[in-house]
């Protein structure tokens, strides 16, 4: 392959990994895993540390640019960016138009993510059960039993960013559902949308500190306490379906600070009776349907990486 025609697979590599990664439930991580780049861009990350300096000294930029793999980094990255852009309009349209669809189909995609997590734990024992239902009762106070949303503030932007940027290289959890489960994921989809470079700059420098620091850490977990860390994550994915239930009847308002009116206090409510609660359509078949085809785009994902290894 000509090194043209390789920059191009990278890029669109990349894209699909953006792409996965604005819809909650499918991981970037999964993409990269699936293929075939996955250990590059981890090895590409973890290179990105304080020892640059030194390389720096002796053989100059040139030298950096080729320890963090910077050609690579720049194709596959690029092609996550544009992704996002392209994306964000396409989520902010169905969020709008069809609020109840979207949440079914990211229901699926989370609900069967999560199922396929419990498969990745080796070895159940106590530890790693306990760890599975601390990680369902975290999602579960952080998305349910909290506001319906945090404010985008500055310092919650930065670590929004920083956590979520993680999970991009770790297969089976997207940084889109970190920022489902902290109520962040509309604001940032909209900062995306509307190019609001404020809010961008501000949860990209997060990103930026995430990579030079989490990465490491989520790295070192994998190598030496693997079933431990999957076993959380399998936790948070779970614990957060109360937060992505399609059908909910909102209780209580709050104008943010941008003066608009969002939901303060939301329950869910059944399917059956949410017509009659809200007088809008519940799109149960429809529903149902996207619920299913998340569920069946999943497991074709999956197949498909199993097939490479």
């Amino acid at each position: 392959m000509s090194n043209l025609s390789s920059y191009f697979a990278l890029i669109a590599k990349g894209i699909a990994m953006g792409a996965a990664d604005v819809v909650p439930g499918v991981s970037g991580g999964t993409i990269a895993f699936i293929t075939g780049i996955y250990d590059r861009l981890l090895n590409a990350l973890k290179s990105i540390n304080p020892s640059l300096l030194k390389v720096l000294g002796h053989e100059g930029v040139a030298g950096i640019w080729r320890r963090i793999d910077g050609t690579f980094l720049v194709c596959v990255f690029g092609g996550v960016l544009t992704s996002i852009l392209l994306f964000a309009h396409v989520i902010t349209w169905f969020l709008v138009t069809c609020p109840e669809m979207l949440w079914a189909f990211f229901f699926g995609l989370i609900l069967v993510s999560g199922l396929h997590m419990i498969r990745q734990v080796h070895h159940w024992n106590i530890s790693t059960l306990f760890t599975l239902i601390a990680g369902i009762v975290i999602a579960y106070a952080v998305g349910v039993l909290t506001p319906n949303s945090l404010e985008p503030e500055p310092v919650i932007l930065f670590f929004a960013g920083a956590i979520a940027i993680c999970a991009m290289i770790l297969p089976g959890i997207s940084g889109s559902f970190i920022l489902l489960m902290m109520g962040l994921y509309s604001p940032v989809i909209d900062a995306v949308k509307s190019l609001n470079f404020t809010v961008l700059m501000i949860f990209g420098l997060g990103c930026i500190g995430g990579l030079l620091s989490f990465s490491h850490v989520l790295s070192w977990l994998l190598k030496k306490h693997r079933d431990l860390a999957i076993s959380l994550l399998t936790g948070l994915m779970l614990g957060a379906l109360g937060k992505v239930w399609p059908w909910k009847v909102t209780l209580e308002s709050r104008v943010n600070s941008s003066g608009d009116l969002v939901p303060l206090i939301q329950t869910n409510v059944s399917p059956m009776n949410y017509e009659g609660i809200t007088g809008q359509p519940a799109y149960l078949v429809e529903s149902i349907g996207l619920m299913i085809f998340a569920i069946v785009l999943v497991a074709i994902i999956e197949w498909k990486g199993s097939r490479k290894h």
